[in-house]
C-alpha cells in the first residue's frame, strides 16, 4: 500500500510539472474567469466518507446494512458468467469511488488538483459563454473528469475481481469540447432534447425531485435532475440556477449523462452487470452517488454521499465558503454488481 500511495504521489506531481512547463504560464487568476482558482488536494482517508461504501449485498440480501438508499440488487445469491471467464460465483454488491470531478465557473482552474489554474497560451475555453443579459440565474461551468478508483489504489481489498484495476488520470477537460460550451452543438448528441422542454415534461422533474430526496431518483424520468432542474441540454449552461452548490451539482449530473451518451462511461448495476460492465447510453440515475470532497468534504451524516437530484438544501449548509465559491470538486460512488469467485 505504502509503495501504490508513492507511485500515486509521483504520478500527481509528474502531472503539475508537465502543466507548469507545457503551458505559458501557471497563474493565479485566470483569465477569462472571476477570482482566484481554490482547492486543495483531496486526502483519500480524512475527506472520504468511508460508509459510503455501504450497504453491501449478497443476492437481494444485505449482509452489510445501511440507512442510505440502495437500489434493487440481483434476486438470487448464485450467479453464472460465460465471459470473460467461465464461472459460477456470488452476486455481490457494493458502492465503489470511481471518479472525482471538478466543477468551477474559471476556466483551466483544477480545484482538486490543489487550486492549480492554468494559462494555456491557446484561445481555448476562455472565451466561456456567459449570461447575456447577466441574470443572477444563470451559470456556465466547466468540468474535469479525474479517474479515481480509490479503494484498487489503497489496496483495501487485495485480489478482488469486482474493482476497477486503473490509476489516477485526467479523463476529460470541458474546455477542450466544442460540444460542452454551446447549446446548438450538444443537440448532436442529445436530440431528444426538443421533447422534453414543455411544461408537462417539465412539470414531472417534481416527482423525481420529490423521489430523490425520500430516497432514490426516478430512472424513468431520465430527462429530469431531480431538485437540481433539467438533465437538458448535456453540456455546462444551467439556465436557471438559483445556488452554486445546486448549479455545480447539475453540470456535474449533465457530464455523468453525457459520458454515458458517447459511450465513454457504462452501466455496472443490476442483473446485466453481473459478468461486465454494459452500455447505458440513457444513463441510470440510480447508479450513482455523489459527495462533495471541496472546498469543505462531507464526510459523515445522512446527506454525505447523495443520489443524484436530491435537494441541496439538505446537505449545502456549511460546505461553501463565501468569500471563494464557485470552485468545487465532487466524488462520484457507483453502484457495482459483480459475480464474484
Amino acid at each position: 500500500m505504502k509503495n501504490k500511495i508513492i507511485r500515486q504521489t509521483l504520478l500527481i506531481t509528474g502531472f503539475l510539472i508537465f502543466v507548469a512547463t507545457g503551458t505559458t504560464a501557471v497563474a493565479q487568476n485566470v483569465t477569462g474567469g472571476s477570482g482566484t482558482c481554490t482547492g486543495h488536494f483531496v486526502n483519500p482517508i480524512t475527506d472520504i466518507c468511508w460508509e459510503c461504501l455501504f450497504p453491501i449485498s449478497l443476492g437481494s440480501i444485505h449482509v452489510w446494512p445501511s440507512g442510505k438508499p440502495d437500489p434493487k440488487n440481483p434476486t438470487l445469491p448464485i450467479c453464472f458468467c460465460g465471459t470473460p471467464i467461465p464461472r459460477v460465483g456470488l452476486a455481490f454488491g457494493f458502492w465503489e469511488p470511481v471518479r472525482l470531478v471538478d466543477a468551477t465557473k474559471k476556466p483551466w482552474c483544477f480545484p482538486n488538483l490543489g487550486g492549480l489554474s492554468l494559462s494555456p497560451g491557446i484561445n481555448i475555453g476562455l472565451n466561456k459563454m456567459t449570461s447575456r443579459d447577466n441574470a443572477q440565474d444563470k451559470g456556465n461551468w466547466e468540468i474535469h473528469w479525474y479517474i479515481y478508483p480509490l479503494i484498487y489504489w489503497l489496496e483495501v481489498v487485495v485480489d478482488f475481481l469486482c474493482l476497477e484495476a486503473a490509476s489516477f488520470d485526467i479523463a476529460y477537460i470541458s474546455e477542450l469540447d466544442p460540444l460542452w460550451q454551446d447549446d446548438e452543438l450538444t443537440f448532436l448528441i442529445n436530440p431528444e432534447a426538443a421533447l422534453f422542454g414543455s411544461l408537462i415534461a417539465q412539470a414531472a422533474c417534481a416527482a423525481d425531485c420529490v423521489a430523490a430526496t425520500a430516497g432514490l431518483p426516478i430512472d424513468e424520468l431520465f430527462w429530469c435532475a431531480g431538485c437540481q432542474g433539467s438533465m437538458y441540454p448535456l453540456n455546462g449552461n444551467i439556465q436557471a440556477e438559483y445556488g452554486q452548490i445546486q448549479g455545480s451539482v447539475l453540470a456535474v449530473q449533465r457530464m455523468a449523462y453525457k459520458l454515458h451518451r458517447e459511450l465513454v462511461a457504462f452501466g455496472t448495476m443490476g442483473s446485466k452487470g453481473l459478468c461486465a460492465k454494459y452500455p447505458m447510453p440513457i444513463m441510470r440515475k440510480q447508479q450513482y452517488r455523489i459527495q462533495l470532497v471541496n472546498p469543505v468534504p462531507a464526510v459523515s451524516g445522512p446527506n454525505t454521499c447523495v443520489p443524484m437530484g436530491r435537494s441541496n438544501v439538505l446537505f449545502e449548509s456549511g460546505r461553501m465558503i463565501p468569500v471563494i465559491g464557485e470552485d468545487f470538486g465532487y466524488l462520484i460512488w457507483r453502484k457495482r454488481n459483480c459475480c464474484v469467485l
